[in-house]
């Protein structure tokens, strides 16, 4: 009679994930977004071959701060720079190792020096939407749009259809800056072009349904709370293209929102072309949108709300702006 082997069980553990795809899935499950997580990935990345591509839990305090000192003094980065590799260092020492080391706190950020926001006249903002109405839509309406709302670049491309109000003229900013949603009015003068948008944004989403194509990218809390809510009319991107791509994580192949690269070539280009000497990018429109309704004499509150500042005091720069020459100090020479 032959005897019964005990079956073998396999003892040996799955193979540990390499540090770079347990930062990933680190940064997946904190939701963060695909920008975050290939900005961190880089910093990390640099600062492992700056060490000599050690294990960071064998290097520490001054290893970091010779990677944060040769950023500073090689590569003459920003303080903005050196403080994001800052961060994505921390994330990996906190979040992904796990590692309580007391000179973590001990770290100070570099100061971000105080300058004025460059502000463009309303002459300017004119010349510049001229040249930029040669842009292809919905590039051209997004310049517009960022102009005549305050909206950050990546709030005014991440535009949902459900958050255009045609009728009361607003635009609802859900998620924005800091988690933050707010209200923004919605230019009378875009009305009718945003109502062109939609009814084309409309039919591509209804070619996309019969190509079983339909869904659009929601935040994981949302995709699980609203499973039906990706190929619904009323989640999709206002500015989407007109190509498929496939999703990086998901590996899914929908449409995406433009890219926001493609509006700042444009406002660039625009500002270039209108022979603005000023540096002037996308941003520079939220800057000059502020400065425009302060000096038509709305109050400081109304505009800090309008922008989603947390602090007025972030608002209160554009008070200097406002002021003509120095301070609206009168040059002795004009006195002669």
């Amino acid at each position: 009679m032959a005897i019964r082997q005990p079956m073998k069980t396999n003892t040996t553990s799955p193979p540990a994930k390499k540090l770079l795809d347990q930062v990933r899935d680190k940064i997946r499950f904190k939701h963060y977004s695909l920008s975050t997580e290939n900005t961190y990935i880089s910093w990390i990345k640099q600062y492992i071959i700056f060490n000599g591509k050690r294990h960071p839990t064998e290097i520490g305090a001054v290893e970091v701060e010779a990677f944060l000192t040769y950023l500073a003094t090689q590569r003459h980065v920003s303080s903005a720079t050196q403080n994001q590799a800052l961060s994505a260092i921390l994330f990996l020492y906190r979040d992904v190792l796990a590692v309580d080391l007391p000179w973590l706190d001990g770290f100070e950020r570099s100061k971000k020096p105080r300058r004025l926001p460059v502000v463009l006249t309303p002459l300017e903002v004119q010349a510049l939407l001229r040249e930029a109405a040669s842009a292809p839509e919905p590039v051209g309406l997004v310049i517009k749009l960022l102009y005549g709302t305050g909206l950050r670049l990546m709030e005014a491309v991440r535009l949902r259809v459900k958050d255009v109000e045609l009728t009361r003229q607003e635009i609802i900013v859900r998620d924005g800056k800091g988690g933050k949603d707010r209200v923004t009015m919605l230019p009378g003068s875009l009305l009718e072009a945003m109502r062109v948008q939609l009814a084309e944004r409309r039919e591509w989403h209804d070619q996309d349904i019969k190509l079983g194509k339909a869904n659009v990218w929601l935040p994981d809390a949302l995709a699980v709370k609203y499973p039906n809510a990706v190929s619904e009319w009323s989640w999709q991107y206002v500015f989407a293209t007109k190509r498929y791509s496939v999703d990086p994580r998901s590996r899914v192949e929908r449409r995406h929102h433009i890219d926001e690269k493609q509006v700042q070539r444009y406002v660039k280009k625009a500002a270039l072309a209108a022979g603005i000497a000023k540096p002037t990018s996308p941003h520079t429109l939220r800057h000059s949108f502020a400065t425009h309704i302060l000096q038509a004499g709305y109050d400081i509150r109304t505009v800090q709300e309008l922008l989603g500042h947390s602090d007025v005091a972030t608002t209160m720069i554009y008070t200097h702006v406002l002021n003509k020459g120095g301070k609206a100090v009168v040059s002795p020479l004009d006195n002669l």
